[in-house]
């Protein structure tokens, strides 16, 4: 895949990542004993009277997963991922044992950066869906992105 610079990014342009393989009950207790040590990400037993009416993956889980499938896509800004902030992050439904994710990229903004004339500013939303299409994440990070030299 071809790497983009700041000047191949325009408002609207939509981008698609792979998909994970599915999530295990073993891999979410794993991750949220490490980061997120919840009864309902932890034990299923607890997780039934919970919220979530079941075990559900940590947000983190979520948002690193869908981080690797952002990395893998096919947006590929020069010089990496740089991200500098984003305005929001939500979790709209659980992510649950057998849940296979994929994202979808939308560029909502572009500008050059006032600061560093070499560098531009790319904010995105990332959709991330489970398999049957439901929306498992929203996030809108704000990137930085080379230009492309003279």
């Amino acid at each position: 895949m071809r790497e983009r610079y700041f000047e191949d990014f325009t408002v609207g342009q939509t981008f698609h990542g792979g998909s994970t393989a599915p999530l295990t009950a073993e891999q979410i207790k794993a991750f949220a004993g490490q980061f997120d040590p919840q009864p309902f990400h932890l034990d299923e037993e607890a997780a039934k009277h919970s919220i979530f009416k079941g075990l559900a993956a940590s947000g983190w889980h979520t948002a690193a997963l869908t981080m690797r499938l952002f990395v893998e896509s096919d947006v590929q800004p020069v010089g990496g991922y740089l991200g500098v902030g984003g305005e929001e992050l939500r979790w709209p439904r659980p992510t649950r044992p057998g849940d296979s994710l994929r994202v979808e990229i939308r560029v909502l903004e572009t500008r050059a950066s006032r600061s560093r004339p070499e560098l531009g500013i790319v904010k995105v939303q990332i959709t991330t869906f489970n398999q049957n299409d439901e929306v498992v994440q929203i996030a809108k990070p704000v990137m930085m992105v080379p230009r492309r030299p003279a």
